[in-house]
């Protein structure tokens, strides 16, 4: 009789080895899936950290840059909205014109101290943009070509005026999008007199073509 038990205990043996190299291979894979997973936790956790602190140097960078416009801001005489400096065009030019009025020089020239302070503590660059409304030019000089060229003269009219005013040259750059990117509807005269605009926005320190696309995509 004891020879059968030894035989059916051999007989087992291969089975409980098999079930226990089953067991091993289930643990294994367990913890691969556990360490995946805890792996993804992490990355989510990691960038859920640079979302925030993002979006943290994001409102410190509004914050200091409406501080440094408090003046012409409490004045009325501009706007900034999401980083965007707005200048009326009838405040800066008269209709179908590229020439400065005293008043937008004015504006320009209290615009001047602050923007360069704050492009250089943050090593950043100016994007000066001109907008137009839809209406064709009308100019008696016959000038311009279209809204293209108007928008593009008054955003070099701006830039060279900031520049007289102590921006550095190598600071600001400008852009033009003619009646494209309206922030009005173009079929009353106030709604046109919104989109004849000139907009100033600080920008990160690369390629000035790769900014003006990025911006343009970003409206």
């Amino acid at each position: 009789m004891s020879v059968d038990i030894e035989q059916d205990l051999d007989a087992s043996a291969p089975i409980w080895a098999t079930f226990g190299d089953l067991m091993s291979v289930l643990l294994g894979a367990f913890v691969l899936i556990l360490v995946g997973v805890i792996g993804v936790q992490l990355q989510l956790e990691t960038k859920l950290d640079q979302e925030i602190a993002q979006r943290k140097a994001e409102e410190r960078r509004r914050q200091t840059l409406e501080q440094a416009l408090a003046g012409p801001l409490a004045a009325g005489r501009i706007t900034l909205v999401d980083g965007r400096i707005g200048i009326r065009g009838s405040v800066l030019f008269a209709l179908n014109s590229d020439q400065l009025q005293p008043e937008g020089r004015d504006v320009l020239r209290s615009l001047a101290g602050p923007l360069a302070g704050y492009l250089h503590a943050r090593d950043e660059l100016l994007m000066v943009s001109g907008f137009t409304d839809d209406r064709a030019v009308h100019d008696g000089n016959r000038r311009f070509a279209d809204n293209w060229e108007l928008s593009a003269q008054r955003a070099l009219t701006v830039t060279r005026a900031l520049v007289d005013e102590g921006v550095p040259a190598d600071s600001v750059f400008a852009a033009a999008f003619g009646a494209q990117q309206p922030v009005d509807r173009n079929d009353s005269e106030d709604g046109r007199a919104r989109n004849r605009r000139v907009e100033m926005a600080p920008v990160p320190r690369r390629a000035p073509a790769t900014m003006a696309t990025e911006a343009a995509d970003a409206r």
